[in-house]
């Protein structure tokens, strides 16, 4: 494998995972926005679902983002009469936002964009050291 094509696969890994790791910050930055009125929605986290994709110019697979989709599971409610968002019973629906799984999320993106960003920095050193060599 030639060290352009490595230095392109790990961009490719690292554009995927910071698109990864800026849905998770929108998802967090929003886990207590509630709707403005009784039956409106809440905020609904959002998901990033990856796919390999052939880059015939490189001859290899890279990692892209497919699509950033919404997480349709249901809305916990959450009692509290005197919230603007309130149904007739007194309960407030919340987002499906979980704190942990979207600090599990950010962790697994930073770990794998700290990975690319290794393996880009090495690829970049063994350039370097072979123009040296070269002069």
């Amino acid at each position: 494998m030639d060290l352009d094509r490595a230095l392109s696969i790990s961009a490719a890994g690292m554009t995927a995972q910071s698109t990864r790791l800026r849905v998770v910050a929108e998802n967090i930055a929003n886990r207590d926005s509630t709707g403005q009125s009784p039956g409106a929605d809440p905020y609904r986290r959002k998901t990033v679902t990856f796919a390999s994709r052939m880059d015939r110019e490189l001859g290899a697979e890279t990692v892209r983002v497919a699509r950033v989709g919404r997480d349709q599971r249901e809305f916990p409610e959450r009692f509290e009469p005197g919230h603007p968002a309130a149904d007739a019973r007194g309960y407030v629906r919340t987002p499906n936002v979980d704190s942990m799984v979207e600090n599990m999320d950010m962790r697994e993106a930073n770990r794998s964009y700290s990975a690319n960003l290794a393996v880009l920095e090495t690829t970049r050193g063994m350039l370097l050291r072979a123009i040296e060599t070269l002069r």
